[in-house]
């Protein structure tokens, strides 16, 4: 049901009606339709492709794919489809099977590569499992098991990308009160991709504390994932009171699935909003650019605090070593 959902959410390839509860009714010629479009995407079709085509195409196309036209069909060596790939990645977390979801990520590595990986398996990962714990399909042990195992893949697959010891520095976290923290890590994850030094500081950092580390170290921008709750009445004041508390140069990031609820305060403090993966990679490269100006706001230097050194770093999630053992873009 997950992949369902998501096809029908994010490429409206099916429209079920809803009971007086809200539980989806799907007619006949919905499953005939789910039905198709599962045949053609596991040919080898992309769903994005395919989810708003008429009946007649779709037929055509699975007989086509069955039948062995001139558009050959998948052999048993080609990559498996994303989708399939994360429905593996369900039934792994469902079984808490930290083995078997490791190898699921292994065999996507190999064929979409490490962004790949990040874009089109965790990262849509990362909402399924959001949408099923609030959903109550999973629990918060689910959930903590994934964001475990998903840390070290993370981890493991940066590994591999040789930054300079001179690239600008990322600040990675998720703002007091948002505890969901697998969105932070996959930004982590990311911009170490596009070739970022990056230190991670976990989930819940008070505004006085993440301001304290930019200033320490010299980050060039501080990068928030917000997931849930959409509704914290406590997160305007935090993102204003980091604004205020941060250098003047370091930008300030923010994204997630919760972001769109406090578009109000991030455009008023002057935040650089992040739509999804890709469109991080877009606003990282914007910051690296020199002639690129400063996004954070201009304040009387008589507000800053006096002293805003921390006693104590949290631990650092850097590209070429991460601490073993987080949720939701």
């Amino acid at each position: 049901m997950h992949l369902i959902r998501i096809w029908e959410q994010r490429y409206q390839a099916v429209e079920p009606q809803r009971t007086p509860t809200n539980r989806r009714l799907y007619a006949q010629s919905h499953i005939e339709r789910l039905n198709l479009l599962r045949e053609v995407t596991q040919a080898g079709y992309k769903i994005s492709h395919v989810a708003r085509l008429p009946m007649e195409t779709l037929v055509k196309l699975a007989a086509e794919s069955g039948a062995g036209s001139d558009r050959a069909a998948p052999s048993a060596t080609d990559a498996p489809p994303p989708s399939s790939l994360l429905d593996d990645c369900v039934v792994a977390i469902r079984a808490l099977d930290a083995a078997a979801l490791d190898e699921v990520f292994k065999r996507a590595s190999t064929a979409l590569g490490a962004l790949g990986l990040l874009l089109h398996l965790i990262a849509p990962l990362s909402q399924v499992l959001g949408e099923m714990w609030r959903a109550g399909e999973i629990t918060a042990a689910h959930e903590h098991f994934a964001t475990a195992v998903i840390r070290v893949a993370l981890g493991q697959a940066a590994k591999s990308f040789g930054v300079h010891e001179h690239a600008p520095l990322l600040l990675v976290a998720t703002p007091a009160g948002q505890i969901h923290e697998l969105g932070a890590l996959l930004v982590a994850a990311t911009a170490v991709n596009f070739g970022w030094r990056v230190t991670y500081l976990g989930a819940s950092l008070p505004a006085a504390e993440l301001a304290g580390a930019a200033q320490l170290s010299r980050a060039r921008a501080v990068a928030l994932s917000l997931v849930y709750p959409e509704d914290d009445p406590q997160l305007a004041a935090e993102l204003e009171r980091l604004r205020d508390a941060l250098p003047a140069e370091t930008a300030m990031l923010v994204g997630g699935r919760a972001m769109p609820a406090y578009r109000d305060v991030l455009e008023n403090v002057g935040a650089v909003t992040v739509e999804n993966l890709a469109h991080l990679g877009e606003r990282l490269d914007n910051l690296r650019k020199p002639s690129n100006p400063t996004t954070a706001r201009p304040r009387d230097e008589r507000t800053q605090p006096a002293n805003r050194t921390l006693a104590a770093m949290p631990p650092n999630w850097r590209a070429c070593a991460v601490s073993p053992a987080p949720s939701q873009p």
